[in-house]
């Protein structure tokens, strides 16, 4: 039976972890999320964040914004909070309208406060491997690689996806000289020829290209390690609707040694990763 690596164990670890530190040092870390509209599936991640953070000790203040915000007045916001010393990180909730400028809006974020790890500055120092914040799906994915000690070094990792969220730092991050690292990566995407004969040579694959069941049994190698990043919505007769990774789990479990499930995968570990780099911008505050 391949062995199913859930998200809830390694997560409860890191919770843990924060929850103490915040105690030791009785810190108040505080995040500000900025929505703007009313995207069902973001609004539900953010009420799971504000419901976590205050399980562990982390303030989190949403503020919502209707579409029709302009890009000024966006930016103000982001300067107001940037020069609020209680503040420590800012998060800025996807999607954001067509109309305004999201290379912009990052770039407007201090650093220090850019709990995305999207600011060009937090970027550079991770392909650089210099300290910095880092995306948390990607770090998410390396969390999970560390706790279940899959070993990464010389190994050949095909990621599917080339985003700048994912699929790129993800790359850049398992190329560093370190225990989750070392691996000879190669990324694909919408363009790469003969993409099947790429994926069935990976001993880890990791897919993240935002399409339901992409993955199929077809394209991965026997008793490979296959993490999937992908949430995708679809309709479903009973719920209406639910989520499914870019993987298809059914037909792919039983031809791989290890697979992570969606939901209760990468996703979960994901939260947890951002709430980590809020303590850390609030010990680097303190």
């Amino acid at each position: 039976m391949p062995d199913k690596l859930t998200g809830k164990p390694v997560t409860k670890e890191i919770y843990a972890k924060i929850r103490s530190k915040i105690e030791d040092l009785k810190l108040t870390p505080k995040l500000v999320i900025i929505m703007i509209g009313e995207d069902p599936a973001a609004q539900y991640y953010v009420q799971n964040l504000e419901k976590r953070g205050l399980k562990i000790g982390i303030i989190i203040e949403t503020k919502t914004y209707g579409t029709d915000i302009t890009q000024t007045e966006i930016l103000n916001q982001i300067d107001d909070l940037n020069q609020d010393d209680s503040v420590h990180g800012i998060m800025i909730q996807k999607p954001l309208p067509s109309h305004l400028d999201e290379s912009e809006i990052v770039m407007k974020l201090s650093p220090e406060k850019d709990m995305d790890g999207f600011h060009p500055i937090n970027m550079g120092n991770l392909i650089l491997g210099k300290e910095g914040f880092l995306p948390s799906t990607p770090t998410a994915v390396l969390e999970l690689l560390d706790f279940y000690n899959i070993e990464t070094s010389g190994k050949n990792i095909v990621i599917i996806g080339r985003s700048n969220i994912v699929g790129k730092p993800l790359a850049n991050l398992l190329l560093r000289k370190n225990k989750t690292g070392n691996a000879t990566v190669t990324v694909c995407h919408s363009k790469t020829e003969n993409l099947s004969e790429i994926t069935r040579k990976a001993d880890i694959l990791i897919a993240a290209i935002g399409k339901a069941f992409f993955v199929t049994a077809d394209m991965i190698k026997s008793d490979s390690i296959v993490i999937d990043v992908g949430v995708n919505q679809i309709d479903d007769p009973e719920k209406g609707h639910r989520y499914v990774g870019d993987v298809d789990y059914e037909n792919c479990f039983h031809k791989v040694s290890a697979i992570t499930p969606v939901p209760g995968g990468i996703g979960t570990i994901t939260t947890a990763v951002l709430l980590r780099n809020v303590l850390s911008a609030a010990q680097k505050a303190n």
